[in-house]
Order: structure tokens, then sequence, then C-alpha cells
């Protein structure tokens, strides 16, 4: 990506080069102008020439008079004029050119975006969570990332995703991220304040979408979730329990590590109940069942309500982060109603 700060740098440069070069041509040929004030053409003079006749100005005190110093005009100087022009002016059109094209990819964009993913805060959780949301199947087509760091907004366009650059709490950037749009918004900013004002404002702006905040201390957490968050998770104690299992059991420690790493190892995932496990119990499943989710309500394992599982159910699971032969996921697509066959429809021979 071309810093625009060097790219206007260097225009400049170049244009200071071109008026540079036609005064010095103007000053060596001096004696073939005529100034309307003294007659005479200086360094001061070839300069101020060379300004006006380049900017097409022509206030027309000073001018060429003898057949040499027209020819260099026509020659040299109208084309370092034209060249000038293109520098300058080329720089401005650019710069209006991609700032409309850019306006325009951005409302065609508005207009198609529909149920994603917002993500306020592109920072150690925020780039965990796309991370994670990437491992299980979430396309990043459907993820906004909202951060005001340039650096940040760099580096979620680097890996394919839409960035929006500024403050989470205005309405006017979450407008831009699509949160009136979005079914799900992620906030993971490095304050709990921010963290607060942004849920509170993307609650106003949508009332239905599906909200997740980080927070540093549980103190907040009452607070975030008057402000219209769904879940929150308390960042400081999940890491501080995580630390105190660690050390009274490594072994624990490094499970509870593995689960919260995609991609390898084991991983905690939510799927719905397959044809071929509907009427079975919980334990029968070849996937670790931690919790049932039916109508809205989580079942623990172990809870008597769940009894068989039914259609419709999704089951929360511990499995392996990769399909093994040993390990296969199970197939969660609804099954094809039965059709009779027709004699009719059987080819000669009984195939």
């Amino acid at each position: 990506m071309v810093d625009p700060l060097r790219l206007l740098t260097k225009r400049v440069i170049i244009a200071l080069a071109v008026l540079v070069l036609t005064a010095l041509l103007v000053y060596v040929d001096r004696d073939g102008y005529n100034d309307n004030s003294d007659g005479s053409v200086d360094l001061l003079d070839a300069f101020y020439y060379t300004t006006v006749s380049l900017s097409t100005t022509g206030y027309g005190d000073i001018t060429p008079v003898s057949d040499t110093a027209r020819l260099v005009n026509i020659v040299l100087i109208t084309p370092m004029r034209v060249l000038f022009l293109i520098v300058l002016i080329g720089t401005t059109l650019e710069t209006l050119t991609t700032r409309s094209r850019e306006q325009v990819r951005l409302n065609r964009w508005r207009k198609k975006l529909r149920d994603h993913t917002v993500v306020i805060g592109y920072g150690v959780k925020g780039r965990s969570a796309v991370n994670t949301m990437l491992a299980n199947g979430i396309s990043t087509e459907t993820l906004v990332v909202v951060d005001p760091d340039p650096a940040a907004i760099a580096e979620a366009n680097e890996q394919g995703l839409v960035a929006v650059m500024g403050d989470a709490t205005r309405t006017e950037v979450l407008r831009r991220a699509g949160v009136p749009t979005a079914s799900r918004i992620v906030i993971t900013t490095a304050r709990d304040d921010a963290s607060v004002l942004a849920t509170l404002t993307c609650r106003q702006l949508n009332q239905t979408a599906n909200i997740v905040v980080s927070v540093r201390e549980a103190d907040n957490l009452a607070l975030v979730r008057q402000g219209g968050a769904d879940e929150v998770v308390t960042s400081s104690d999940a890491v501080g329990r995580i630390l105190g299992l660690a050390t009274v059991s490594p072994a624990l420690g490094h499970v509870l590590e593995d689960l919260t790493t995609s991609g390898v190892g084991l991983e905690v995932a939510e799927r719905l109940v397959s044809p071929r496990e509907e009427g079975k119990q919980p334990r029968q499943i070849t996937d670790l069942v931690v919790a049932v989710v039916r109508d809205g309500d989580e079942l623990p394992f172990h809870s008597p309500a769940i009894g068989h599982l039914v259609r419709g159910d999704r089951i929360v699971v511990i499995r392996a982060s990769e399909e093994y032969p040993w390990a296969r996921r199970e197939d969660t697509r609804e099954a094809p109603p039965a059709v009779a066959e027709d004699p009719a429809d059987r080819p000669p021979g009984g195939v």
C-alpha cells in the first residue's frame, strides 16, 4: 500500500524541480526577455516569470522578445508548463477519484451487508476472537473490524477483513461499520469504560443483535449487562482461574489451554444433533457432550430434563480439532425424506 504522504511529497519535489529548471532556462537566455519595469531580467525576475508562466497566470510584464527566447518557450517551457499542471492538478484529481471510488465501494458494500459480525477492538483479544470465528466457519466477508489504530486497521485489511477506523463510542463510526444491520457484535476494547459506552451505543442502534463484551474487572459486569450485553466475559477472572488451576494441577492447566486454542488438540464446539443421534442419551454420543441447548435453554449433560436427544437440539461437545479416522465428525445435515421407488422407473435388468 502506497503511503499518501510519501506520494504527495514526491510530486511536490517534481513540481519544484520543473520550476527551478524552467527558471534557469529563462535566466540563461535573459537577454531575450524584456521586463516592462526596468528592461532587464535578473534571477528573481526569471523565477517570477517562471511562476506566473507555469501557473498560466501570465501578467505580461515580462515577455520573450527574441526569436531564441520564443523558440525556447515553444519547445521547452510550454511542455514544462503542461507537466507542472499535470503534477499538481493530477494529485488533486487522483485524491478525489480515489476517495469517490472508495465511497462508492463502501456504499455498495453497506447495502449488501446483512447478518454480519462486527468486532470492536482489534487488539490481542479482538484478533483471537476473529481467528476463532474464522476457524469455526465464519467467512471473512461477513466480518467487520472497528479500531482507532491505523496499524490495527492495516493488519485487518491484510487478513482480508473489512475495517473501519474510528472511535467505536461514536454513532457515526458504528453506522459506517454496519452495526444497525449486524446479527452479532463483539466488543473487546482496551478499557472497560469504553466497552460500556460502546455497548450502550450498539444496543441503541440495534435492538436484536447478540452482543458479547469483554471486560477486565468483574465489578463492571453488571453495568455492561445493564447496557445491553447478552454475554459478558471477564478476562481478568478467566485468566486468574486458569492460572490457579494450572498451579494446583499442571495437567489441568494444559487441558484448559488446549481447549481455548483453535485448530490443534481438543476444541469446544456447538453443533446440531444429527439424525443418527436422535433418541440417544448424551453419554451415547461419540463426542463428549457437556451441555444440550433445547428451546433456548442450556441444560448441563447431567440434567434429568434432557432425557433423550430430539430433533432440533444443539449439543456442546468436546472433540478433536481435526477429523481423524477414529474421530470422524458427525454429519448434522437433515436426512432427506425417503421416497418410494416406482418399479416403472427401474432400468431393464433390475439394476
